[in-house]
């Protein structure tokens, strides 16, 4: 039976690039609001599940894991089997994990759950392979805008609507909200997205797959798990050095293997290498934000700094930084189409920098950390928008997916990256409040500084890619399409 509709919606005709773009958009969205989704209600758990807080911080780090193996993983799949059919599977998955997490209260029910929440966020990676298979050239490059910038809008849509759930309601129903969501996700997909005919030819490289997702393991076991276990303690160095070797055996397999997991011989050329470098020190800097905003406005007032707010206002200060980013992805559509992406990335980076540096000075009332934090978002959107047109320049269309996983992976490096710094300085540059630990002035403005850093290192890394060939207005989506038309001939 299900096969029979699957067959169905694939034979009717394409949908309107309107509704595909919505579609897809949407789901982007859920995805990225699975990610936050627990971050106001992790110093709860341990109450409402009895497990340790090192536990309860599982909830977050195994979804970072596990994004970070089936983004890629899953790219490639969709590359070779089918972008709409393995769409399809992640959001599946993504409702399994759902409702796992909303009909257990068990610490161990509860990290499996999230862990299937996490491999979901190949839908967005996938949802730019689609556009650029299935869009007129003239929508390619707003559509894809968009499309990446969700990861944004939705950390910032979702801090705040499950806030309000854990004040007002039973902490169970994010969870059911987010299956019930999922579900549409499945019915709008099978309704509104077509099956591209558009293959990579050649054998699933399971080998490659299972090394990569070794070494990620590896690493970010090592670089999220580091700051509790001791960064100098044999199982961080273990893992570390364990990451290097298995990096290293895996770059020489997949030198040699007829179809590859990741094509690193396209993965090295400049504008595909230093795309990806940009993708990490951008998902660094953007994270930074996410990760101080809530927790500084809620600091008690003891502290000298913090104003004592609730959970709920604490996340409705990103709220204008989502609205930002849905806002500007148009706008950054249309710098990329005018002048090129790496202009927009340059651009991007410039104005993260100058957002922490408007948080370094002005962190003392409410009104002006919202201002800081939106525009640290503003930047976010215009760099995201403009990655996956840049990526996309310098892969074959037929590699679309693998090549949008990579670079999605790389800014979820550069998140994990960013959250052991944020932890470390937060923990260690601490003085007493009001009878309790809490981290310094300093503490959050030496956090701005390393994000400003990042961005200016992005800023750095993007002029060093090579000169665009043309600056006139579609030229990115022209080529695009002449790429493409080419490898389907």
């Amino acid at each position: 039976m299900s096969g029979a509709i699957s067959e169905a919606a694939e034979a009717a005709e394409a949908p309107h690039p309107r509704f595909l773009v919505a579609v897809l958009a949407f789901c982007g969205v859920v995805v990225a609001v699975m990610q936050t989704l627990v971050v106001p209600l992790l110093p709860h758990i341990p109450a409402l599940t009895g497990a340790t807080p090192t536990a309860a911080s599982w909830l977050v780090t195994i979804t970072l894991l596990t994004g970070a193996i089936c983004t890629p993983v899953l790219g490639r799949a969709g590359d070779m089997y089918g972008k709409r059919r393995v769409l399809f599977a992640s959001l599946g998955v993504l409702v399994a994990g759902s409702v796992l997490c909303a009909v257990s209260s068990h610490i161990g029910v509860l990290i499996a759950g999230r862990a299937l929440q996490g491999a979901a966020l190949a839908v967005v990676p996938l949802g730019i392979s689609i556009m650029r298979d299935e869009l007129p050239p003239e929508r390619v490059l707003p559509s894809i805008a968009l499309m990446s910038s969700t990861l944004g809008i939705g950390a910032a849509v979702g801090l705040p609507v499950a806030a309000l759930v854990v004040e007002h309601f039973d902490w169970h129903t994010m969870f059911w909200a987010s299956a019930g969501l999922g579900l549409l996700d499945i019915v709008l997909v099978l309704l509104c997205v077509p099956e591209s005919p558009l293959r990579t030819r050649g054998r699933f490289d399971v080998l490659g797959a299972l090394g990569l997702s070794a070494a990620l393991v590896s690493l970010l076991l090592a670089v999220t798990q580091g700051g509790d276990w001791g960064w100098t303690s044999p199982r961080t160095l273990g893992l570390l050095v364990l990451a290097v070797v298995i990096a290293l055996v895996w770059g020489r397999y997949e030198l040699r293997v007829t179809t590859p997991m990741v094509d690193l011989r396209v993965s090295a050329r400049p504008a595909v290498l230093l795309t990806n470098i940009a993708a990490l020190l951008i998902g660094f800097a953007f994270y930074a934000n996410s990760l101080t905003t809530a927790q500084m406005v809620q600091e008690p007032t003891s502290t000298g700094y913090g104003l004592g707010a609730s959970i709920v206002v604490s996340g409705l200060c990103l709220l204008p930084g989502g609205l930002s980013m849905v806002a500007l992805s148009p706008v950054s559509a249309r710098i990329s189409a005018t002048y090129g992406p790496k202009t927009a990335l340059a651009l991007a980076s410039a104005i993260l920098a100058v957002g922490y540096v408007v948080r370094f000075f002005t962190s003392h009332q409410l009104w002006t950390i919202i201002l800081g934090a939106t525009i640290v978002a503003a930047g976010t959107a215009i760099a995201y928008s403009a990655l996956p047109a840049l990526v996309m320049r310098g892969v074959p269309v037929s590699e679309t997916g693998a090549a949008n996983g990579l670079n999605t992976l790389m800014r979820s490096v550069g998140q994990a990256f960013c959250s052991a710094a944020v932890a470390a300085v937060l923990t260690q540059v601490t003085f007493q409040a009001g009878g309790r630990t809490a981290p310094t002035l300093h503490a959050y403005l030496l956090v701005f500084l390393i994000a400003a850093g990042a961005a200016l290192l992005a800023l750095a890394v993007t002029l060093c890619l090579p000169a665009q060939r043309s600056r006139k207005t579609g030229t990115v989506g022209r080529d695009l399409t002449t790429s493409l038309a080419q490898e389907g001939a």
